[in-house]
Order: C-alpha cells, then structure tokens, then sequence
C-alpha cells in the first residue's frame, strides 16, 4: 500500500497516512495556499484523500485530532529541516538515461562506502559527479550511500535520521540525487543505499503521534525497537517495504546496505528481512536479480544470506565483521572490546575460507558462544573491508587505519582486502 503524498499530475494528489492513533486527521496545506482537506479513515487506521488542485512543490502538514500539526511520517522532501512542512514531490518528469542500465552481479562489485556530506568540498549529491572518473580508475564499480534519509542539522553519520522517504535537504533535492544516481549508470556504477530500518533518531521523530510504530517490548542501543511483531505490526512493516520500494523504483537504486539487522526484534514466523526480499524480487528479476540486499549484522547466522528454501532469509550477502577484526588485530596489535576474540593469522585465514571466524564457538568478549558455521555460503556473500565508517566513528579518537599503523602495513591491509575471494568495500 502506497504511503506519503503522491503526486499523480495536473495537481491531483493521493495522500496516506497510518494514524490509528488519531481521532481526526486532515491535510492542511501551507503552500501554496494555505488549506485544509478532509481525510477519510478505513478499518486499519489509513487516513487518505484525493485532492485536488495541489500542485508539485506545494508544502503541508497533517493535523491530528484538531490540535498538533506534523510533518508526514513518509514525506518525500523536508525543504526546511525536520520540523516543518513535507512538500509534495512529482517524479514524472525526470529525464533518466539508464534505461539500457542492467545492475552488476554482486561478485563483480568493488564498492565504496560514501558519505555524501564529507566526501567532496560542497558536500552535496551533485558535487560526487565530478570525481565519478577518480572512483572508476581507483577500480570502484559500486558506491555505497551512507544513509540520506532527512536528520535533522546539515551534517551526521546519517543513522539519526527520522524521514525514511526524504531526501537530506543540505545534500539537495530529489532530482539532484537523480542525477547523481543516473551519472553512476551512464559510467557503469551501480548505487547502493545504506537504509536504517532498526530504530529512528529522537530529533524530529513524531511517528508515535501516529500510530505505535514503536513498541517497548524491547530496546535498541538508541531506544524504543520498531514495532515488527506486535499488534499493528503489518502496518510498520509496510511502511518499510514501501520505502524500498520506493527507493527502487523513483531513484533506480541498485540495492540495500540494511543496518543492524540484530536491532530488528522479530518474531514472527515470517521474519520481516524475509519480506523484505519477497517484496523486492519482482524489482530484482528485471535487473537479471541484480538487485542486491547486503546485511549487517553482529550474530553470525547464515540463516540471514541462505535461499528460503534452505530455511534462510534469502538476502544477497552481509558485512563480514570478522575479516575486519582479523585483519585490525593483527596489524595493530589491539586485543581490547571485540578485538580480544581475535589475534591470530588462523582468524583472518578462516575468515577467507569460510565467512565467520566466531562460527558456534566461546567468545571471550561476549562470553557466550555466538554464531554458526557459514562454510557452506559462496565467497561473494560476504563484504570485507580494512574500515568501514564504524570502525572510525565509533573510535573515541576518530582514527582511521593510516592514524595507527606503517605504510608498509597500510599496503598489507589493502592487498588482503583486495585479494580475498569475497566482494572488497573501501571507505
């Protein structure tokens, strides 16, 4: 089910929202007159309209129950930050280029993990087009997003944000993604998205005005878990899957980096990440299935990358940690937090051949046995990296590897991560 404003031309628009938390909802419209539309409720909470006479670009609220006025949990675009009005995106007119554009498959890929605020002077998406020929000669065939949906402020890691669906305002405008994502095809770049789907930032969050998106069940490291299993819970899952859906088909991103899938707490007999590639495999058969989900998790579970039919969840690869800290403690000589389950060349030795070094055996840090064995999954389902944005920012320092170790070490690090049999991410 479609959520969000969805611009349909001539100045009709179709909006939907879940509030079944709400007595009363209407639009009201700020821009480019202000006005207030009436909205109908069905049985799930679904407050919906089509209206009329609302152009592209015209800014609005929903107000609930007479009283407060909030962005839209899905709004598209945030032109003034995350408190103020969502604005109605058209995406019809668009002059993509890539129609002859079939993704790569994920064992050719060379990726490299982006940020879009830090990695040029201007810090926007337009800005990356100018160094797509640097990336290409450095061998990257694949750039990996760090996450851009709408946080509040001009520059974050991305995982604070709290509009799924919104383009970061200080990056650009929708069309300027675009662009930026249709120059990567016109040079054979396939573009990846690192979604947060876990938790949302505390700035701007308003969806518990809505509906219980939420649920306190559980915690994540960053607060109340998204309501996966509970009550209303296939509401909250569709509003994911429509926003990768939504990514997919008005962006023609070529795939997901999903974070931290173990702050996913689920337990419904069909897990939501399962869903999830259900709902994106008719996207991925026209794209020859090259349309690629890559998890990261810190369980070890291959059940998370094996088919369905082998009792998996049927996603395309995941983030080996395991490589990373492998390789870290062997060059820095770090045995501190995660790094005191590693040390020895045999660790970065399994990590090649096999995928996960903790594979069903004791963890000093976490004392407990973790993980399972994932010798039976083919090279390619596992990213490997010398750092990642992570292994960075959550450093107290910030150190990147070339703070901490030779050149001669630098040179090391690099060929293994290039050299592995599994799919290399440079950050």
């Amino acid at each position: 089910m479609k959520i969000g404003a969805h611009y349909l031309g001539d100045g009709g628009c179709q909006f939907t929202v879940w509030a079944s938390f709400a007595e009363s909802v209407v639009v009201k419209l700020v821009s480019p007159h202000e006005r207030i539309i009436q909205m109908d409720r069905d049985e799930f909470g679904y407050w919906r309209v089509l209206a009329e006479s609302v152009p592209a670009g015209a800014t609005y609220f929903y107000r609930l129950n007479d009283r407060i006025d909030r962005p839209d949990p899905a709004s598209q675009f945030q032109p003034e930050g995350v408190h103020q009005a969502s604005q109605v995106v058209s995406h019809h007119d668009f002059p993509w280029r890539d129609e002859l554009w079939v993704s790569l498959p994920l064992e050719e890929m060379v990726i490299y993990e982006l940020h879009v605020g830090a990695f040029t002077p201007e810090g926007t998406f337009t800005a990356i087009i100018s160094r797509l020929e640097q990336l290409r000669e450095l061998g990257v065939n694949a750039i990996e997003l760090m996450p851009i949906a709408q946080f509040p402020g001009e520059r974050n890691w991305g995982y604070d944000g709290v509009h799924p669906f919104a383009v970061q305002n200080s990056y650009g405008a929708p069309d300027d993604l675009k662009r930026m994502i249709d120059a990567c095809h016109q040079r054979g770049i396939a573009v990846l998205l690192d979604v947060v789907y876990n938790h949302l930032g505390p700035e701007g969050n308003y969806l518990a005005d809505f509906a219980p998106y939420f649920t306190n069940k559980c915690q994540t490291p960053w607060g109340w878990a998204m309501n996966f299993d509970g009550e209303h819970s296939d509401e909250v899952r569709n509003f994911f899957l429509e926003n990768a859906l939504y990514w997919l088909r008005e962006y023609h991103f070529d795939g997901f980096r999903l974070d931290a899938i173990q702050e996913i707490h689920d337990q419904r007999a069909i897990p939501f990440l399962q869903q999830l590639a259900d709902a994106i495999a008719p996207e991925s058969e026209e794209q020859h299935g090259r349309i690629h989900l890559i998890a990261e998790s810190n369980l070890n579970d291959p059940r998370v990358i094996r088919s369905k039919e082998l009792g998996g969840f049927g996603l395309s690869a995941q983030w080996n940690d395991d490589f990373h800290h492998s390789l870290r403690a062997l060059l820095t000589g770090e045995r501190t937090g995660y790094y005191s389950d590693f040390g020895r060349t045999f660790d970065l030795a399994k990590a090649m051949s096999e995928g996960f070094v903790r594979s069903g055996d004791y963890s000093i840090h976490r004392k407990s046995s973790i993980g399972d064995s994932s010798a039976d999954r083919p090279a390619h389902q596992f990213v490997v990296f010398g750092q990642n944005h992570d292994q960075v920012g959550n450093r107290m320092l910030g150190e990147r590897l070339s703070q901490l170790v030779s050149f001669e070490a630098l040179k090391l690090a690099a060929g293994a991560v290039l050299l592995a049999p599994n799919v290399p991410m440079l950050f």
